[in-house]
């Protein structure tokens, strides 16, 4: 590139930078699709491989199902010791620790006890989750080699006895759990903080054991805290199908990509435009394909809470979109999808916006994202197999008195998981063009929000609740949050752009699975204030 060329492109940029500064710049792709394939396969391979040579005619006979749908979560596997001492009765001395666990009879009863308690979490539990059968010994050591302990995701030590303290080097995430009146007291009720969190000393004494993996008597808390571990393990190593390559909001190209790769393991695959744009071609022509989108799109437009304010034609299109891309990640082995260059790029291509689309695939439990800001989306990821639910993705305003406003145009409509909220089918804002959802989120829902930073290094957290969903000249789906923190507070501790909202309060478990992750949960309604 010459200099003179050198400089144009740079005016360009910033010209791009200045007029398109909104949620959905189309600017990015455009400057990528001015590079050579070499560098963008370069780019590309940070986050995954390139797929290529894919017609939709074999993407359509490869599919299981007429109409692909998502897999459930990986259950996560837990291993169940108990660990309890056989003491022998000495005249005259000290013979026997705390607890009320001391002959094989108690250990058996006990064991059977918490059968039956980890039988009721499994039957109630709002993720998958799978128990070993209680292990029962003298020593935790006796378990270190086991192929059992090599099998499991999580072991919950049982502490009714002393020697717990090989469980710190078992490799895997460990939750201790103690009685005080839920059954015979155990013995690490009195020294679990002092013998094995502190190891003799003042201050916690262990780097991946600390004093929030302790539970006493309460399998709610032993619960949440297996919810947490659960949404860790299938975040971990996602893979997520990104049409137009891996991205992050206003970062250099592949730094945002290579950052969570290394945090997350997160495998991104790329599907290049030129790809889709000829998959989404042939699904044009083909006629059961747009014939099952319409269909669809009756279906959609017949609910009673859906109002049709655009062109039909636009989401009759989405629909087959939706169509390509589960096809896509099927093709894939994926649940998950994310778009880079949203407006410009994929507009022509699909002659829709891709918002109503990634609203029904998260309707349907995929995981989908716009812009590819991965900024943001390893947080959806890991809030959504917490929760169980849809999440939204959503810019966020400036906090004042006590709200901000948080809004974009692909917003699901099972926020809870179950029932269609009320929506209006409208353009995207920004274009006045295609089909996006204006989601009528109820006032009075609680919900987590989290702002990630661009480092990955703290995540701020901050609960709050819907107060009004508002039709202002923005992003279609938008909704104002109040919460009980600071308005500078929350001004001066928002990092990032994006932010990502759920249903309902996950605040505990998200700063449980984040420790683990490296990465600092800052949440404002635990600061204290004045």
């Amino acid at each position: 590139m010459t200099d003179d060329a050198a400089r144009k492109d740079e005016a360009v940029c910033q010209h791009d930078q200045e007029s398109h500064c909104h949620c959905c710049p189309d600017s990015p792709w455009r400057r990528e699709l001015n590079v050579s394939r070499r560098t963008f396969l370069g780019s590309a391979a940070v986050g995954g491989t390139v797929l290529g040579g894919m017609s939709w005619t074999s993407l359509a006979a490869a599919a299981d199902a007429e109409l692909p749908m998502p897999g459930q979560r990986t259950p996560l596997k837990v291993l169940p010791i108990l660990v309890w001492n056989h003491p022998r009765r000495a005249p005259m001395r000290s013979w026997r620790n705390w607890g009320g666990i001391e002959t094989p009879e108690q250990a058996a009863e006990e064991v059977a006890r918490i059968r039956k308690e980890l039988e009721g979490i499994a039957q109630t539990a709002d993720f998958p989750v799978e128990f070993a059968e209680v292990a029962s010994v003298n020593n935790v050591n006796q378990m270190a080699n086991s192929p059992k302990l090599q099998a499991a995701d999580v072991v919950v030590v049982y502490g009714a006895g002393s020697a717990v303290d090989g469980c710190r080097n078992f490799g895997k995430d460990v939750i201790l759990f103690q009685r005080h009146r839920s059954g015979p007291v155990y013995l690490q009720y009195e020294i679990i903080s002092p013998r094995f969190l502190r190891q003799h000393k003042d201050e916690l004494a262990l780097q991946h054991i600390t004093f929030d993996d302790v539970v006493t008597d309460s399998l709610d808390e032993l619960t949440w805290r297996l919810r947490s571990l659960c949404g860790l393990k299938n975040t971990k190593g996602t893979k997520i199908l990104c049409i137009g390559g891996p991205a992050g909001w206003a970062q250099p190209s592949g730094v945002i990509p290579e950052l969570v790769k290394k945090v997350w393991n997160l495998d991104m695959p790329t599907v290049t435009y030129d790809e889709l744009g000829r998959l989404v071609q042939e699904a044009f022509a083909d006629g059961k394909a747009v014939a099952l989108a319409k269909k669809r799109a009756d279906d959609y437009l017949g609910d009673k809470g859906t109002t049709l304010e655009t062109k039909r034609d636009f989401v009759d299109n989405c629909f087959l979109l939706d169509q390509v891309f589960r096809s896509l990640m099927a093709k894939a082995d994926c649940q998950a999808i994310t778009i880079n260059g949203c407006m410009g790029t994929i507009m022509p291509i699909a002659q829709t916006s891709a918002c109503l689309t990634l609203s029904t695939l998260n309707d349907d439990g995929y995981l989908a994202f716009c812009e590819s800001d991965f900024v943001v989306i390893p947080s959806g990821i890991l809030l959504a197999n917490i929760s169980g639910l849809p999440v939204f993705l959503n810019d966020p305003t400036y906090p004042h008195d006590g709200m901000i406003t948080l809004a974009h145009c692909t917003g699901p409509r099972k926020m809870d998981g179950k029932k269609l909220e009320q929506a209006r089918i409208l353009t995207h804002f920004e274009s006045d063009y295609g089909a996006a959802p204006k989601v009528e989120m109820p006032k009075g829902q609680v919900v987590t929000n989290i702002a990630p930073d661009f480092k990955s290094e703290r995540w701020m957290g901050l609960l709050g609740t819907i107060v009004d969903a508002p039709f202002l000249p923005i992003c279609r789906d938008q909704i104002d949050v109040a919460y009980d923190v600071p308005d500078q507070l929350v001004a001066e501790r928002m990092p990032g752009f994006h932010w990502m909202t759920s249903y309902g309060d996950h605040m505990k478990e998200l700063g449980y699975a984040l420790r683990r992750a490296g990465i600092a949960w800052d949440n404002l309604n635990k600061v204290p204030t004045a």
